[in-house]
This record gives structure tokens, C-alpha cells and sequence, in this order.
């Protein structure tokens, strides 16, 4: 935990010397210290993350925050901030709501924080990065991968904020992939060829899972699309969050695109 801490505070410096001017909506490191056998980062004060947040505008029976509008204007901001970070050869590789916190609730302003699992594009990439509910197609098979990731991520939490639920509810991963085929479509063929951890979950194209005594069986969703998970019929928002989620890496949009 020291060894990603310290990690975590040379990526934030890097981050912030490209970022004089506070305009990428990453979060600005203030200083650090190491207190009690703990390393401490000081960084600028920021307000609830989106999850949280999201949830308390739910439980509270308030008028919803996150309508479209504000939806467009989170989008923007985070594709800014991914742009800025792939720009600098790195991946956040843990983009999710926790990881994104309100700057200004009025303005509608957001930061992504939460370097410590970033790498650049350069390092041995592990397979195990990113949260599960927001891991991407090509991670989780195994495959080599590039910023990318971090939008499929984007495209599963915008999709979270308009519902207030999981886009991809899981408790396994096999789940996950089930319910991703069974939203967004099958998984290419050439993906599953390559994907060095594949034979793991699928079978003849379809997904599989072990029970406990370690007999195979299939998982078949029942098939659904984004509209009807996300409760709209927003051509714009489902275009743009459909685009983010394409199963194929090689079809979805960089940030700067996006």
C-alpha cells in the first residue's frame, strides 16, 4: 500500500505540472506527509463522489440531479479529463462514480480522482485493474488493452447515473459477461480467439459458469437492450453511451472523440 501511495503521489505531481491551470477536472495534489506509518495526500476539498451522492438524491425522494443535461455536461468534463490523462501515454484504470467527486453541485462541475491503480501505457499491464461492475470486455479476457478501458468505464456509469442502478449487475464475472451479451450483443470472435483467459468463461460463444461441485453450466440471459435498461429514449444519450460500449475496443471512440 506505501509502494502505490508514493506511486499515486509521483503520478498526481505529473499530472498537476501539465496541468498549471487547473483545466483538465483532475484533481490538483496540495502536498503529502507521512504520519503514523501512514502516507497522507492533501489535495484541494472537493464535495460527495457520484455514487454517493447519486444515492442520497434517491433515498431523499428530491428532484432528480442527474438529468440528461447534467448528464452531458459530467460526460463532457470526464472525456476531457480521460483526453488530458491519455495524452500523458496513462490509464486511470478505476473510473467509476466513487471515483468521481462534485467540484460544484450549482455549476455541475466535476473532478475524477483516485490515481493509485493508474499505470502508464508502457508498464507490464496486470488483468486485474478496474472495479468489476465497470471492467472492460478486454481486460477481463485477457487481452492487451490501452485508455480505452477507462472509457467503457464512463459508458457503464453514465448509464448507472440516469437509472441509479448497475448497469452490468453481477456477483461473478461470468455474470457480468452474460449480462453484457444480453444488453450490448455477443462478443466477436476474433476477441475470444485471442483472449488468453476466454476458455474460462465461454464455450462455443456462449458464457458458462462453474456450481459448487464444479460442474459447468450455461448462463442465459434473457436478451434486453440499453433503452430498455436505461428507461429512455434519448437518441443522443443511448448513441453516445452505446458508442462507449462497444464490446470491440477497436470501435469505441477515444476520449478526445468522445
Amino acid at each position: 500500500f506505501f509502494d502505490q501511495s508514493l506511486d499515486e503521489v509521483m503520478l498526481l505531481d505529473y499530472l498537476k505540472q501539465n496541468d498549471p491551470h487547473d483545466e483538465n477536472h483532475v484533481v490538483h495534489i496540495l502536498d503529502y506527509f507521512y504520519h503514523k506509518e501512514h502516507l497522507f495526500i492533501v489535495c484541494e476539498l472537493l464535495r460527495d463522489n457520484l455514487y454517493e451522492f447519486s444515492r442520497y438524491n434517491r433515498e431523499t425522494g428530491g428532484e432528480p440531479y442527474f438529468t440528461l443535461p447534467r448528464l452531458r455536461r459530467i460526460a463532457k468534463q470526464c472525456c476531457e479529463a480521460l483526453a488530458f490523462v491519455h495524452k500523458l501515454k496513462l490509464i486511470h484504470c478505476d473510473l467509476k462514480p466513487e471515483n468521481i467527486l462534485i467540484k460544484s453541485y450549482s455549476r455541475c462541475e466535476v473532478k475524477v480522482i483516485d490515481f493509485g491503480s493508474s499505470c502508464y501505457l508502457t508498464d507490464h499491464l496486470s488483468s486485474y485493474v478496474q472495479s468489476r461492475s465497470y471492467r472492460a470486455p478486454e481486460v477481463i479476457l485477457g487481452l492487451p488493452y490501452d485508455g480505452k478501458i477507462d472509457m467503457w468505464s464512463l459508458g457503464a456509469i453514465l448509464a448507472e447515473l440516469l437509472t441509479g442502478y448497475v448497469l452490468f449487475q453481477n456477483d461473478s464475472v461470468a455474470a457480468m459477461l452474460a449480462r453484457i451479451t444480453s444488453i450490448v450483443g455477443p462478443f466477436p470472435e476474433t476477441m475470444l480467439l485471442r483472449g488468453r483467459h476466454a476458455h474460462k468463461y465461454f464455450v462455443d460463444g456462449m458464457v458458462y459458469e462453474r456450481d459448487r461441485t464444479g460442474l459447468p453450466y450455461l448462463l442465459r440471459p434473457k436478451a434486453t437492450s440499453l433503452a430498455a435498461r436505461t428507461h429512455t429514449d434519448d437518441e443522443l444519450f443511448l448513441s453516445f453511451v452505446g458508442s462507449l460500449l462497444q464490446i470491440d475496443p477497436e470501435e469505441r471512440p477515444t476520449a478526445e472523440q468522445a
